[in-house]
């Protein structure tokens, strides 16, 4: 046993490969290692940031379950009103986990200016309103009251006021037409008290935010009427079981929707970052296996005289085979600590300096979003540790391969 820990001693100690011709591809393996701890952290921080921020900047603007009426209206203007005299509003009660539950209606206009117009939704709004994305989103000005009697402040995106060249303050109007072409349509005059960007393109281009009551005016609505419910929920992970136990729920008149199947190309998108995830680790394991694999055989042929000497001082196959491979885990050790030093680094970075911009109108984001998390990253580390031992369980198996005599005789 003296014999055993003298000589894992020596394979062990950084001097000891540091000058051997081993050296260069055990410092290969390490790099490897690293590199490749890096690219993964990085690769499942980034996937599931995206996946995420997606996920919420759509639940923003739509909820988790939209609750509609049964009609063919397939935009997003709200045609045939609901009551808002439900039994699951103001509060769901009949549906655990659901968060939050708010009234809404969307109308359809066209935003003038002196130099320029631009169609756009009104999403109207009121007091019951969870405005906790938005306040994210706000980069200018303030959130818009609507608690009190009806005014005509909006929030408005920073897509549309660049396009516009509108400022905060400032004023527009809004011209929502009627459907008989003969009749003169509605025009109201909003004040921009707030400007918002939540990098999803396709919303901001879209949507301005103002007061429902506008919205039951123009449409000739009592106040008890409203578009559309919108349904927040606690755990996204339950969304579809959710969505059904809200469905049965709802009369039978009402129809709900969640934002996976409204928006069902988006996070089929999104879902493929999963698969990319996977593809990446399965990989990068591989390549710092194989060059593992490699430092382990130069290893094990450059102390063959080492390995003869034990086999005839009596050390057993397995033994010598766990000195190795304990000296194999303090390399992927090693190459695992530098790997996530810098890959948390670079992961911080990003996340408070914002350093890798994305085009939104591919990404839906204007930055590279992270998602870093203790459980992730040490259950990356144990694997990474214990598949890549166990890949080189098999080439050390060619220590009982080699004869005592043979091999002190080797040079």
């Amino acid at each position: 046993m003296n014999y055993e820990y003298f000589i894992a001693k020596r394979i062990v100690s950084s001097k000891s490969y540091k000058s051997s011709v081993s050296a260069p591809i055990i410092k290969i393996g390490i790099a490897a290692i690293a590199i490749g701890i890096i690219v993964m952290m990085i690769a499942i921080a980034t996937g599931i940031g995206l996946q995420q921020k997606i996920r919420d900047k759509v639940v923003a603007f739509n909820g988790h379950v939209l609750i509609t009426n049964y009609d063919s209206n397939n935009s997003e203007e709200s045609i045939t009103p609901i009551s808002i005299n439900q039994e699951f509003y103001p509060e769901f009660k009949s549906v655990e986990g659901v968060e939050h539950i708010q009234a809404v209606a969307s109308k359809y206009g066209v935003i003038r200016t002196d130099k320029d117009f631009e169609a756009a939704y009104l999403k109207g709004v009121g007091a019951d309103y969870n405005w906790k994305y938005f306040n994210e989103f706000l980069i200018e000005g303030r959130l818009p009251d609507y608690t009190q009697k009806r005014n005509e402040d909006v929030l408005i995106s920073q897509y549309l006021a660049n396009r516009l060249e509108l400022k905060l303050n400032e004023t527009f109007q809004m011209v929502f037409p009627k459907d008989d072409p003969e009749k003169l349509p509605n025009i109201i005059t909003y004040t921009i008290v707030g400007i918002y960007n939540s990098g999803f393109q396709d919303f901001d281009a879209n949507y301005i935010i103002g007061d429902i009551r506008h919205i039951q005016r123009i449409n000739n609505w009592e106040k008890d009427l409203i578009g559309n419910f919108e349904v927040f929920i606690s755990n996204y992970d339950e969304l579809e079981q959710k969505g059904f136990e809200i469905y049965d729920n709802t009369p039978s008149v009402l129809n709900t929707q969640t934002i996976t199947d409204k928006y069902s190309s988006i996070f089929e998108w999104i879902k493929i970052f999963d698969t990319n995830i996977y593809g990446i680790i399965g990989i990068m394991i591989l390549v710092a296996g194989i060059n593992m694999i490699t430092a382990l055989l130069v290893l094990i042929l450059e102390r063959t005289q080492m390995i003869g000497i034990l086999k005839a001082l009596g050390s057993s196959n397995w033994s010598i085979r766990k000195l190795f491979i304990y000296n194999a885990a303090y390399l992927i050790l090693l190459g695992l600590f530098w790997g996530n030093l810098l890959g948390l680094a670079l992961l911080f970075a990003q996340k408070y300096f914002k350093l890798f911009p994305l085009d939104p109108s591919v990404y839906y984001v204007t930055q590279a979003p992270v998602y870093i998390s203790a459980f992730y990253i040490l259950a990356l580390n144990i694997g990474t540790l214990m598949m890549c031992l166990l890949m080189l369980l098999v080439p050390s198996y060619i220590i009982t391969k080699i004869s005592p005599v043979k091999a002190i005789r080797f040079d």
